[in-house]
């Protein structure tokens, strides 16, 4: 078995050992049970010391890609855990990797701001004036609605972006993931249909799936869902929900124009299905924008947003806004399966909130992502790299190399020492694709920067062997 290490790389050998053994067998197709050559055999063969080989064998075995059989050595495990296609638990693995990323590989696909853009010091001083004035943050429940005083600061930050709402309609939740969690065990049953962008987000796909929720897919486009698509969806289904992101949208970094929002609208009336809209990086909008929430709906759209991405994901504090009828049943589920969500942390937001810290934060923060998403798109046309769009704004970019095949271009990846996200996350069946993910807040890392390089079409065959090879 020839790893082709590279000493010279940036990633650390044993991570070259596990990324080499990975893609061995998914293109090798090796069945469950197939014996790996030996430790010893592997360290000759690759002029390797046996501890680095038994070290990355190990960790294969903790991340379910091999199996210790005792006296026969390591083999494959099942399939579930390695095929490119089954993008359950694929995406279960490319998550993990960029939580517990011990080698330091650079995250130019994760969906989050780097530690070193934080501001701590902000968030330090907010703990420590909620443990002084707010004990009872410290040891009591919050309420099932949340914490008061949050929801009047939610209230007027939703006043001023233009949705009109009041304090029993708006519920705090641990992050939008588990709002999202709430809107499907309440709204949904096994068998129902809803409709989900494509790309989208792969978490909501899996939390849909989980319940046995059937996601019929929509095109997205750069101005929104693509409503022709929508449409002939309409006609042979009768969906109960439609889940979509209105600002930033995750992937493609798109924006909802004002006439998909409209007509969308007009389709959820006659059609008799719910919208729920998914603004967890509206607070990074620095232009005008158009909400679905904000226009004139009847009740017929839900407002999910979050803190996570913006200021803590640690704090896990979150929102929604819905009709009354609907915040009384989620609030009732919220308690009967967690009794409530964290009080000290609602406390710690809304004191960023009321002293005028979160809103300069962000300030901050949207200058410096609109100087890195220029700076990125610009790297990218230079490199004739293919962008999805221009987004106005927010942290992400979706793009594909003008060439190299999909191997290619993670073999680059995993010798510079990067951490990809591929398009196959984003599709609700898997579909392997050539488009990845960039957060441009990583991408002036000289990791990234090299990768874009290394597919740009200027490049000669040569230079381009020699930077994938591994």
């Amino acid at each position: 078995m020839d790893l082709g290490i590279d000493r010279q790389a940036l990633v650390p050998v044993v991570q070259q050992i596990i990324s080499a053994v990975a893609q061995w067998i998914r293109n090798s197709g090796a069945s469950p049970g197939t014996r790996l050559p030996s430790i010893r055999q592997v360290a000759l063969d690759n002029l390797l010391s046996q501890s680095s080989v038994i070290e990355a064998f190990e960790r294969m075995v903790a991340q379910g890609l091999l199996v210790s059989k005792h006296g026969s050595g390591f083999v494959v495990a099942q399939p579930s855990v390695l095929h490119e296609g089954q993008w359950y638990e694929g995406a279960e693995r490319e998550w993990g990797a960029f939580v517990d990323n011990p080698m330091g590989e650079l995250k130019l696909g994760c969906g989050w701001l780097p530690d070193a853009w934080r501001e701590s010091d902000d968030i330090s001083y907010a703990i420590r004036e909620v443990t002084r004035t707010d004990t009872a943050g410290l040891f009591n429940y919050s309420t099932p609605l949340g914490l008061l005083a949050l929801r009047e600061q939610l209230l007027k930050r939703l006043s001023q972006i233009h949705i009109a709402t009041h304090l029993d309609r708006i519920l705090t939740t641990a992050g939008a993931s588990h709002a999202q969690d709430l809107l499907i065990r309440t709204l949904l049953k096994a068998g129902d249909c809803v409709v989900v962008e494509t790309p989208g987000y792969g978490n909501l796909y899996r939390q849909l799936a989980f319940h046995g929720v059937q996601l019929l897919q929509v095109p997205r486009t750069q101005g929104g869902p693509d409503l022709s698509a929508l449409e002939a969806l309409l006609q042979r289904h009768r969906p109960k929900c439609l889940f979509i992101n209105s600002l930033y949208h995750n992937p493609t970094g798109t924006s909802l124009n004002r006439t998909v929002a409209e007509r969308l609208l007009e389709l959820a009336h006659r059609e008799n299905f719910l919208i729920i809209e998914e603004d967890v990086f509206g607070d990074l909008q620095h232009a005008s924008c158009t909400r679905l929430s904000a226009l004139p709906h009847d009740d017929r759209v839900i407002y999910v947003a979050s803190f996570s991405k913006t200021l803590s994901s640690a704090l896990r504090v979150g929102f929604l806004s819905a009709s009354t009828v609907i915040i009384a049943q989620l609030a009732s589920l919220k308690t009967l399966t967690g009794f409530g969500t964290s009080r000290f942390a609602e406390a710690v937001v809304t004191t960023l909130l009321a002293n005028g810290t979160y809103r300069k934060w962000v300030q901050r923060l949207r200058k410096r992502l609109r100087t890195q998403m220029a700076a990125t798109l610009q790297v990218l046309e230079d490199e004739e790299w293919e962008v999805f769009a221009k987004p106005a704004g927010g942290m992400f970019l979706w793009a594909r190399p003008g060439v190299g095949d999909r191997s290619r271009v993670q073999a680059c990846a995993r010798r510079l020492g990067v951490l990809l996200s591929p398009g196959a996350l984003f599709s609700p069946t898997g579909e392997p694709s050539d488009w990845l993910r960039i957060n441009v807040a990583y991408a002036a890392d000289q990791r990234a920067l090299a990768l874009f390089r290394a597919m740009g079409p200027a490049r000669s065959t040569s230079t381009i062997l020699k930077t994938t090879s591994v």
